[in-house]
């Protein structure tokens, strides 16, 4: 890349270390594990909290609608903080809204109080997020998209065991059990302590140094246009998303007639899917460009969710693997293609890509819950079948570069 198109800044976050920090990568990926099994615990509860406050299926959008909107609102306004004023610590305040969160939603005794919970929670989300994305562009020694595909990996294991420790723990028992999940928010705030001594370290290391960041040679209205279709794909993908997280069990239970523990194992094979793809994406996107990586991931599901309403059982459960697995690749591709469009705001890009994702999956939670409560959950797959077709948009992405 030219001169022209480089940017040297005395104090800017864009900083990355010269050598890949494997343990700060490695911190930082089972922190967002730990944040995102904690996440994952609201709809893996979904059953339990139905059954115990006889909800429908639009008090169960609205629950996921009110998370989602306090995980999302919040986090490009993190970000763009964050971005001015680093601050290594709030991740533990974040831990901290969320274990709040965990507590009240173990004790809940009404709606209000579920969705009180669940707002908490968002709130730890939208705090965790932009700068833990942060970490790992800075931790990643210029191989970005495989930091943020284990970075991804660290959210998408933890978004798969939640629903696994909620059907062991939570299920056979009481709502009451969820407070156990409070020892997972206590181990991830002494994990977060470690990565934020590294990151002050870090911050005060390069406080003398410059930074060269690279710009993409591209106009400002190139820019923008580029970003508005990585948000579309970001809706197409976490709609479709929305309606396996929120209500794939319901789905397998109507249909198949299953239990609820052996629909949530189901979902936690869907789930891990989405671990591998998450892995394998960002890999791939260094390897061969990012914008070959988004095309495939989101279009390339189309054939497989067209088929899933019309198979059985068994091939419902090989064929949603193979939908997670595809459809997650995109994710690590589209945040290093989103910070590569803008280098200097890594964490207003991580905060809006991360907020704007929370906050479709939270809309189309909440939409297709009132679909299903005058139609049907099968009815709702049929639909949300078709959302990959606009992965076809893709093609209209700038070649940044193949390598980084």
């Amino acid at each position: 890349m030219s001169d022209s198109n480089q940017s040297v800044l005395p104090h800017d976050t864009a900083t990355v270390v010269q050598k890949t920090v494997y343990p700060i990568l490695f911190a930082i990926a089972f922190a967002h594990l730990l944040n995102d099994l904690l996440q994952a615990v609201i709809p893996a509860s979904y059953p339990i909290l139905k059954d115990n406050f006889h909800l429908n299926f639009t008090q169960i959008g609205l629950i996921t609608l009110a998370y989602q909107l306090a995980a999302s609102i919040l986090q490009p306004l993190v970000g763009l903080y964050t971005d001015k004023k680093p601050k290594p610590f709030s991740q533990i305040f974040g831990m901290l809204f969320t274990l709040s969160g965990i507590v009240l939603l173990s004790y809940a005794s009404s709606f209000y109080m579920i969705i009180w919970a669940v707002i908490l929670v968002g709130i730890g989300s939208s705090i965790f997020h932009p700068e833990a994305s942060r970490i790992s562009f800075l931790a990643s020694g210029g191989k970005r998209g495989l930091a943020q595909s284990i970075f991804q990996l660290g959210g998408n294991a933890g978004t798969a065991i939640g629903p696994l420790l909620v059907a062991l723990i939570v299920v056979p028992n009481t709502q009451r059990y969820i407070i156990w999940f409070a020892i997972v928010a206590i181990l991830a705030l002494l994990v977060l302590s470690r990565i934020a001594f590294w990151y002050q370290s870090h911050l005060s290391g390069r406080a003398t140094k410059k930074a060269v960041v690279d710009l993409p040679n591209l106009s400002p209205t190139k820019i923008v246009v580029s970003v508005v279709i990585l948000m579309v794909l970001i809706f197409s993908k976490f709609f479709y998303m929305a309606s396996m997280s929120s209500y794939f069990t319901f789905y397998l239970i109507e249909k198949f007639h299953l239990s609820v523990q052996d629909a949530q194992f189901h979902l936690v094979l869907f789930l891990a899917a989405c671990a591998v793809g998450t892995l394998i994406g960002g890999s791939l996107g260094d390897k061969f460009g990012r914008k070959y990586v988004i095309w495939f991931s989101v279009l390339g599901a189309a054939p497989f969710t067209l088929l899933l309403p019309f198979v059985d059982l068994f091939w419902t459960g090989i064929i949603s693997v193979v939908i997670g697995i595809i459809i997650s690749s995109a994710f690590p591709a589209i945040l290093v293609y989103a910070q590569e469009l803008l280098p200097k705001k890594l964490g207003m890009v991580s905060g809006l890509f991360y907020g704007f994702a929370f906050g479709m999956g939270g809309l189309g939670s909440a939409l297709l819950g009132n679909l299903a409560d005058h139609t049907s959950i099968t009815y709702v797959y049929y639909l949300c079948a078709y959302l990959p077709l606009i992965g076809v948009i893709a093609f209209f992405l700038p070649n940044l570069k193949k390598k980084v």
